[in-house]
């Protein structure tokens, strides 16, 4: 760390000088506080130790004038016994520490330990942050038109409680679409609740979604919430929107007009508050035309439409979902990142990929474990449609 000492007794400066340059630390000194100021013009500190009491400019005043710089340095202020007082207004204006006159270079030796140890984990903080940022960020890889305008619309959708309705095939990234809009959102801390309509047998879908009471049917041996109750506060996701029973679109009309849902077996009214995000790979307006969903509720769930296109109306965005995924499976795999040729990129660019981002994150997978030292256009041709 760079390091200031701002302090009029020489031998003091000297002493602190000395044990921090055993530690490793560049350091500078100043016997007052304009000295202090003018060197901070030039040179960025991480640390100040500054006395209380010094010519021309306090420490006071000199840590009131550090205040407009962009660079703010930790401030470890020291005080002998009548400037107790003063070293309390000093912590009050933002010093790290206060170490008392005379001095114990022990103190000062676990001061700057805190001060690198505050800044290793700002530093582990911001990087996580980071990634955390990146991962809600890019789920949805790409920049072509069709992506950068799905990118737009949940930046614009995501703050409000708008229900959302996302429509694509199967494989196409409606699930990311889904979390983007619950992570930009203002109910980001509160849960996200997925439920797959076409993996629950109709006759358990109305538990599943709204709770049952004890005896309601022969397993209900207790009081269950549903998924409704379970993202209260959240963002409840209902996927495979088009698959729901008859009688299950009809409790999910009401819980959406008048925001109260009543468990299976239950004549309770329970109040409940989350944002309704939907998707299907299925034709809504067929599926009423056919009888087979609700008109009424597909205008409650469809406030901002949002369709994900197949990967196949998408190619220019193959490069930067290889590269993504080429990267995570490795680092899954626990093996060296896998290069691949321009001439494999453009190969799998010609695949007919009916099963969408799902199928070519497989075959990927598949590439990276089978293949030797480098992806080629070959390797492609021979793993890509294995059938």
């Amino acid at each position: 760390m760079r390091i200031l000492i701002a302090e009029d007794d020489r031998a003091i400066r000297r002493a602190i000088r000395e044990i921090l340059e055993m530690e490793g630390h560049t350091v500078d000194e100043a016997e007052d506080g304009v000295e202090a100021l003018n060197k901070f013009e030039g040179i960025s500190y991480d640390v100040l130790f500054c006395d209380i009491k010094m010519p021309k400019m306090d420490g006071l005043e000199l840590m009131q004038s550090l205040r407009a710089l962009d660079h703010q340095p930790e401030i470890v202020v020291m005080s002998g016994h009548g400037n107790i007082e003063m070293a309390v207004k000093a912590l009050r204006l933002g010093a790290y520490d206060f170490i008392e006159k005379p001095l114990n270079l022990n103190r000062i030796l676990v001061a700057i330990n805190h001060l690198k140890e505050k800044g290793q984990l700002l530093q582990s903080n911001a990087a996580l942050r980071t990634s955390i940022k990146k991962i809600k960020g890019n789920g949805i890889i790409g920049d072509s038109p069709q992506i950068l305008e799905i990118q737009t619309m949940i930046s614009k959708v995501a703050p409000s409680d708008a229900r959302v309705l996302i429509t694509g095939p199967n494989g196409s990234g409606k699930e990311l679409v889904a979390r983007s809009l619950h992570d930009q959102s203002n109910r980001n801390k509160a849960p996200f609740i997925e439920v797959n309509c076409a993996a629950i047998p109709s006759e358990l879908i109305e538990s599943e979604l709204f709770g049952h009471e004890k005896g309601a049917f022969t397993s209900a041996v207790k009081d269950k919430k549903g998924k409704f109750e379970l993202a209260s506060g959240g963002t409840l996701f209902l996927d495979e929107i088009g698959d729901m029973s008859p009688s299950a679109q009809a409790k999910v009309l009401r819980a959406l007009q008048e925001n109260v849902i009543q468990r299976v077996g239950g004549e309770k009214d329970i109040k409940v508050d989350c944002r309704i995000i939907s998707a299907t790979n299925k034709d809504l307006r067929k599926e009423i035309n056919e009888g087979r969903f609700r008109e009424d509720l597909f205008h409650r769930l469809s406030v901002i439409p949002i369709h994900v296109p197949s990967l196949n109306e998408r190619k220019t965005d193959i490069p930067m979902l290889v590269d993504y995924f080429l990267a995570m499976i490795c680092q899954e795999q626990g093996i060296k990142l896998k290069p691949i040729q321009e001439e494999a990129i453009k190969a799998l660019q010609g695949v007919n990929w009916t099963g969408n981002i799902r199928e070519l994150r497989n075959v990927l997978e598949r590439l990276v474990i089978l293949c030797d030292d480098e992806i080629n256009k070959e390797d492609v041709v021979r793993y890509a449609n294995p059938i």
